[in-house]
């Protein structure tokens, strides 16, 4: 398939103020009407009126490049005809079953398990629960107990892995947290290997990696540590949220083989960086690791809520029930779950998100070498991270300065997001199937901000 028959053929196009007219009433209403959670649209002001592709219309016909792509989930885009024609034909039959099997919910399975990495591939049972990847972290967490008949949980500095109580337990952040505590008991966060922030204070990745990859089996190894062992480890293979972070491929594998060591159930929480976002199918594939579970959500649906586990078929230890939601496998999210694995196959997108990405990467690595206040430009496929400091010999963080090239690249038609730690890291996350140009584009675009935002 021509993936620029999949997107508007120009972008960006402004003509408005941004946010326009339109965008302001129909953002006041929102201010009006929902509560204060509301978060992306403080950043980005937008009303949207039509997506396709990696490519979004507001209300006021200004066309933006999605290099955020619904946080991930949109995959293959916006309301791609490949997808979307498969649902439309499900959906004139069924929508809703419970866990009733349907002939697509076991064709998804089964497509599952021909993709999954290492020893889950074929290998394993697959659990839909609530449509969100909170859900699924949460399904895992309950599965480990059931296993291990033990509590507590292992995860890591940076991590990200969901919202609901216990998910929101096992993220890091404090501001997604500091008003809920207390949170579920025995929670350890453990260093993970950031090389550029490496609080081992490595000269190199691998160093990093080594140096957390051993204080992780000293705490397990370690009667005095302070960490009873847990039900379970959870770690992102290449971490989202926590600032596009990429450890050396040897960390997440040492992770892997010290928790087969020492008994303890190993879930990678795939949930954003999965379905060839990284140029692989999972980003685990990177580190040649196995896990005993592993999460999914986001690109699983093909742009509809679903979520899942997918975990060996001899940790299959719960009874009937012992997970269930009225929404556990939409039939529409599942049928277009099927088909965006078809396509993903087909279009042979691993390959395509490598090279692309490797293009971009180059040409964002040039602008670091230029720039005094870029950091560190990391990535692998279309999951990129640029690091924003006030300087690159302290490495001092600087939101500010991040957040004023976001809103820059906003203004000049480019939907983006920030993260990391300190909120100082531009993270692209576009559609999978943009196209070079729009690509391109858009980076030439971000480099245009920055030096901009470094010249004020």
């Amino acid at each position: 398939m021509k993936f620029e028959e999949l997107s508007f053929d120009k972008a960006p196009v402004l003509k408005s103020e941004i946010p326009g007219p339109s965008s302001r009433k129909i953002l006041n209403l929102q201010e009006k009407l929902e509560g204060r959670t509301v978060s992306y649209p403080k950043s980005s002001p937008i009303a949207f009126a039509q997506g396709f592709g990696a490519t979004i219309k507001d209300v006021d016909g200004n066309i933006f490049i999605d290099f955020f792509s619904g946080a991930g989930v949109l995959a293959l885009g916006h309301c791609n005809p490949y997808v979307e024609e498969k649902v439309i034909e499900i959906q004139k039959n069924i929508t809703h079953t419970l866990d009733f099997p349907t002939e697509i919910r076991l064709e998804l399975v089964e497509k599952i398990q021909k993709v999954l990495p290492g020893d889950l591939k074929n290998n394993s049972k697959i659990v839909f629960g609530g449509p969100t990847g909170s859900d699924s972290v949460e399904s895992a967490f309950k599965l480990s107990k059931v296993i291990t008949k033990r509590h507590g949980i292992i995860a890591f500095e940076g991590a990200y892995h969901g919202m609901t109580s216990g998910a929101l337990a096992l993220t890091s952040g404090k501001f997604w947290k500091e008003h809920y505590l207390p949170l579920i008991p025995e929670v350890h966060f453990i260093p993970y290997a950031y090389s550029y922030r490496c609080p081992f204070k490595t000269k190199t990745a691998k160093e990093c990696a080594n140096a957390s990859a051993d204080y992780y089996e000293h705490v397990l190894e370690d009667p005095h540590s302070g960490i009873v062992d847990p039900a379970m480890t959870i770690i992102e293979p290449i971490q989202g949220e926590g600032g596009s972070i990429f450890p050396h491929n040897s960390f997440v594998k040492r992770i892997a083989d010290i928790s087969t060591k020492y008994e303890i159930p190993l879930v990678f929480d795939e949930i954003q960086a999965g379905f060839c976002r990284t140029g692989k199918f999972f980003s685990s594939e990177h580190s040649g690791a196995s896990p005993d579970i592993m999460t999914m959500s986001k690109a699983l649906g093909g742009g509809y809520p679903l979520s899942a586990i997918a975990y060996r078929k001899d940790l299959d230890v719960w009874s009937k029930a012992a997970h269930i939601g009225t929404f556990r496998g939409n039939v529409t999210a599942m049928a277009a779950g099927s088909i965006s694995i078809d396509f993903m196959l087909e279009n042979n997108l691993t390959h395509y998100v490598e090279e692309l990405g490797n293009y971009l990467l180059k040409k964002l690595e040039k602008c670091e070498k230029k720039s005094s206040i870029i950091g560190e430009v990391r990535g692998k496929g279309l999951m990129i991270g640029i690091e924003v400091v006030e300087d690159k010999e302290s490495k001092k963080p600087s939101p500010e300065l991040c957040s004023k090239i976001r809103d820059e690249m906003f203004q000049k038609g480019v939907i983006i997001e920030i993260g990391g730690h300190y909120n100082n890291v531009l993270r692209f996350l576009p559609p999978l199937i943009i196209t070079k140009t729009i690509a391109e584009t858009g980076v030439d675009i971000c480099i245009e901000a920055i030096e901009k935002i470094e010249n004020e």
